[in-house]
């Protein structure tokens, strides 16, 4: 018996489809043939369904009466503070942005860890439901199998959790995919925001990587490879500030501490599908929701406008002088001010189906 996908149907990836043409109409004119290496499906895989919860808690009775243990109950309820605020206005935070936000009550990074591991066993909850995040670098999720060096098969297909890139890209063999695009999301958070959204199945085929930030290598290997072997649209999803399109530049450039490694590194077809500055004023994002650009962004901004690349990217440019004229930069999260769920359900399948990227 034969399913349907859930992804959307054939004509939602008419404009990817095109745009994927003529990138590699571009190659072809360069004398660029897409090298072989993986195998293009033409069916999806089948989903699977999982939360995994912290294994090595400890059940320990901590007193408000006790000596020994006040410190110790006043910081977990310190904690669990936090982690409602967070709860309650659907934003996320990692284990250090716990710690430094009162690192001299907290003392070390150690006892913010241990209380966090007590809370997830004691409310029997996956880390990830309290909001607060791994700062492991580098996660892949949606429609991609392939086989590690060690000859363990990995299918990032239909899980609620996603994989971790691997250590060895070039040891990795065997890829196979049918996505209609990649997908880079700058933050962890808003990666997991997706994930939670089932993102990667409502949009299947398609793939998405975050390298929580600043990228690091084996993160910006991985979408090199990707799109080395299939060739498939690479898209951005960053803050509407200097220090996401800063990121967005290292994917599709390069950086200049590895820039004598551009060739394996950079991605240049990568395009910018969000968050555009012009897109605050089309969607009517109140002031209250933007943050003013401190000197420091000024400074980056006012770099990145004097790099030569940028002269080759006019929508590029005239977005950055928005940006530059507002005085105001955004998060990804500004959007949830039009619903929560508005960045899954309306801003991406809108952009991925009309072709809203530069």
């Amino acid at each position: 018996m034969a399913f349907a996908p859930m992804g959307p149907e054939a004509s939602f990836f008419e404009v990817l489809d095109r745009h994927r043409a003529s990138l590699l109409a571009e190659l072809r004119r360069a004398g660029g043939e897409p090298p072989g290496g993986g195998t293009r499906l033409a069916s999806r895989f089948e989903d699977s369904v999982g939360l995994q919860m912290v294994s090595h808690c400890t059940t320990r009775k901590i007193k408000s009466d006790s000596p020994k243990s006040v410190q110790k109950f006043a910081l977990i309820l310190k904690i669990l503070s936090m982690i409602y605020k967070l709860v309650q206005s659907n934003t996320y935070a990692t284990k250090r942005d716990i710690y430094y936000t009162d690192s001299q009550l907290f003392g070390n990074q150690t006892i913010v860890d241990n209380i966090i591991s007590d809370i997830s066993c004691m409310l029997k909850v996956p880390r990830r439901s309290l909001h607060i995040l791994s700062t492991s670098k580098g996660l892949i999720a949606g429609n991609l199998r392939y086989i590690e060096e060690d000859g363990t098969k990995v299918n990032c297909t239909g899980r609620a959790t996603a994989v971790a890139v691997p250590s060895n890209i070039q040891g990795i063999r065997n890829l196979i995919t049918d996505a209609k695009f990649v997908l880079i999301v700058e933050k962890d958070a808003t990666f997991q925001r997706l994930l939670d959204d089932n993102f990667c199945n409502k949009m299947s085929p398609c793939i998405m990587v975050t390298g929580k930030g600043v990228p690091d290598l084996n993160t910006r290997l991985l979408v090199k490879r990707l799109w080395a072997t299939f060739h498939t649209p690479v898209f951005t999803l960053v803050d509407a500030d200097p220090h996401g399109i800063e990121i967005m530049c290292i994917y599709k450039y390069g950086s200049m501490s590895m820039s004598f490694e551009a060739h394996n590194l950079t991605v240049p077809a990568v395009r910018w599908l969000g968050l555009l500055p012009s897109d605050l004023k089309r969607l009517n994002i109140p002031k209250d929701s933007l943050i003013p650009l401190t000197t420091r962004d000024q400074m980056k901004l006012d770099s990145i406008l004097k790099r030569p690349y940028v002269t080759c990217q006019p929508f590029w440019r005239k977005e950055m002088e928005i940006m530059a004229d507002s005085k105001m930069k955004a998060e990804i999260q500004a959007l949830t001010f039009l619903s929560s769920d508005y960045l899954s359900r309306v801003y991406l399948p809108n952009k991925l189906r009309f072709g809203g990227w530069i």
